[in-house]
């Protein structure tokens, strides 16, 4: 069987539409929990969607020339290299690899949050940052609510 965690995060993906697709979305989930990774993107999805909560809807557009930090420079290239491959096992419904290929983003992601300040005094800045979360934010959702993974509380 499955955690009520795995489950609750395979049906509270975004645009989970069909219940046939379930059990490839939890095979994948189980899959993606066992990762190293897991623990820390869930965490910080968790703490990403907590951040788009408190603001306006944002645009996933990222405006490189507005990428300031080295650490958002690489989070966003990061982003570039592997969500095309992500989106195509996606759309496979290759739930695992999608799942898998999004785990690279683990270090980018704590460095992100180490060293950038998200809400910056610059408004282009900070949507342009919130941009680049919400993009984040969509990519690991698409499989399931990772943030549910979260055993922080």
């Amino acid at each position: 069987g499955h955690t009520g965690a795995e489950v609750d995060a395979a049906i509270h993906a975004q645009g989970m539409a069909h219940w046939a697709e379930l059990p490839l979305r939890l095979s994948a989930v189980r899959a993606f929990a066992a990762l190293p990774e897991a623990p820390a993107l869930a965490a910080a999805n968790k703490r990403i969607g907590n951040i788009l909560k408190k603001v306006p809807p944002v645009d996933p557009h990222v405006s490189d020339v507005l990428l300031r930090e080295p650490a958002e420079q690489a989070l966003h290239a990061a982003m570039l290299q592997c969500a095309p491959q992500a989106e195509a096992q996606f759309a496979a419904k290759d739930y695992t690899a999608s799942l898998q290929t999004l785990a690279a983003l683990r270090a980018p992601v704590d460095a992100f949050f180490e060293q950038v300040m998200v809400n910056a005094p610059e408004m282009d800045l900070r949507l342009n940052r919130l941009g680049l979360l919400q993009a984040l934010h969509n990519a690991m959702n698409r499989v399931a609510d990772l943030s549910r993974l979260d055993g922080q509380g």
